[in-house]
């Protein structure tokens, strides 16, 4: 049970690394584009935006169908972020080390909640016998 416990543990803790450097890794490409200027392009024409393009990396995850869907939020949040925020690399300053403190906080509370369940794994026996010889063995 104590193994179950922690390969789970495993498995969740890389998952959500994952997450971490996915959204480290998407907003950072998001406040980059930001910087490079193509809103400014995506803003310009009236009819449709265009989108920016999707970094090499991203590209074998997402499906042909919600590609343009995610290109066009990724551009209606530029939009919207370059009316406030002042340079994408002043938010990255600080967005950066709070990825990375959520991070730390989800982690440390996987490893209490495992903890626990290693501890009640640990109290919880259901076969509690009598030490010595079992009825019904070397008769």
């Amino acid at each position: 049970m104590k193994t179950l416990i922690w390969s789970l543990t495993a498995l969740l803790a890389v998952l959500w690394t994952g997450l971490a450097v996915l959204t480290h890794r998407v907003t950072d490409w998001l406040l980059g584009t930001l910087a490079a200027g193509a809103l400014d392009q995506a803003a310009g024409s009236v009819g449709a935006p265009t989108p920016p393009a999707l970094p090499d990396w991203l590209a074998p995850w997402l499906d042909t169908a919600t590609l343009a869907a995610w290109q066009a939020l990724a551009a209606d949040l530029l939009r919207g972020l370059s009316a406030v925020l002042p340079s994408g690399d002043a938010v990255m300053a600080w967005l950066g080390p709070l990825i990375g403190v959520g991070w730390g906080l989800g982690m440390a509370l996987l490893l209490a909640v495992a903890g626990v369940l290693h501890w009640l794994a640990g109290r919880w026996n259901p076969a509690r016998t009598a030490p010595g010889p079992q009825p019904g063995f070397g008769r």
